[in-house]
């Protein structure tokens, strides 16, 4: 093999490993702030496109509400209302962006049907970042989070506080298929890491084997710490693990099959996303 083939392949590996295109929906609310610099963090990171996206209450999906008199006073004022306050929002959102210091940005704003938008500009990011607010089931934007989780199935970063991107992560691993799936695609975030621990307790009489996706990482060139968490409270133990390791963020795998079979370390998604604040790391 030539040496420049060589190289284009070791090329190829190296740019598969990594996120060009790092996207944040946002909607103007001043809670948005830590996402949008959590995104912008990564993204120069990773001499990414930072890929901001106004994401605004979609009129579309009012209508069916409004009934058959769709044209009349009552129902124009509403919408007349809806398109006023979309302006305003999206202006905020604007300002917001102008803010960002990062090189490559871009500012969309989307277009009626929104989420038809949304999904296909999730289907070309390589990471969606979104604020604990939406995480939560909050805000303009908590179904939106819900959707690119369940339905895109994209990798998503919650920003709940400051972060090192060159610190520490945590992965909580089960062996199961959504813990699986977030230990893999976190493989580009995990290499700007400067130590890596998976944590994970005994599912039942079975040992958790972290080992196995230690190993797996070591064929990516990481290096690995394991942690065997006591049986308990496993929400509590992931918390103490991300607090005695002094974690930057949590790997973790999200819902199972649907929001009500919750397969991740016995169901602990909700937990995570509802009454912690760590930064996390999810996959579908």
């Amino acid at each position: 093999m030539s040496n420049s083939i060589a190289q284009g392949q070791a090329q190829g590996q190296a740019q598969g490993q990594a996120w060009s295109r790092i996207s944040v929906p946002v909607s103007g609310a001043a809670s948005e702030s830590l996402s949008l610099e959590l995104a912008a963090q990564m993204a120069k990171a990773f001499q990414a496109q930072l890929n901001v996206l106004f994401t605004p209450p979609d009129p579309a999906e009012l209508a069916p509400w409004l009934g058959e008199g769709f044209m009349g006073t009552v129902q124009m004022a509403t919408m007349d209302s809806l398109k006023a306050a979309a302006e305003e929002s999206e202006l905020a959102a604007r300002a917001q962006f102008a803010e960002i210091d990062c090189p490559g940005k871009t500012f969309t704003a989307l277009n009626s049907p929104v989420w038809q938008d949304l999904a296909l500009e999730t289907r070309l990011s390589d990471l969606m970042v979104f604020s604990d607010i939406s995480a939560k089931g909050q805000g303009m934007l908590s179904e939106a989070f819900q959707q690119v989780l369940m339905e895109e199935r994209t990798g998503v970063f919650i920003a709940r506080k400051p972060f090192n991107i060159n610190g520490v992560a945590v992965v909580a691993w089960d062996g199961k298929e959504p813990s699986s799936r977030a230990a893999r695609r976190a493989v580009p975030l995990l290499k700007k890491a400067s130590k890596i621990v998976i944590v994970g307790a005994p599912l039942g009489d079975q040992p958790p084997e972290l080992e196995r996706l230690a190993a797996y990482y070591a064929s990516h060139g990481l290096k690995a710490e394991i942690d065997v968490l006591p049986k308990g409270d496993i929400v509590q133990g992931l918390t103490a693990a991300t607090e005695r390791y002094k974690a930057d963020y949590m790997v973790a795998g999200a819902y199972g099959r649907s929001r009500l079979r919750e397969f991740a370390f016995g169901g602990t998604t909700r937990a995570l996303l509802q009454h912690t604040q760590l930064n996390l790391y999810m996959a579908h």
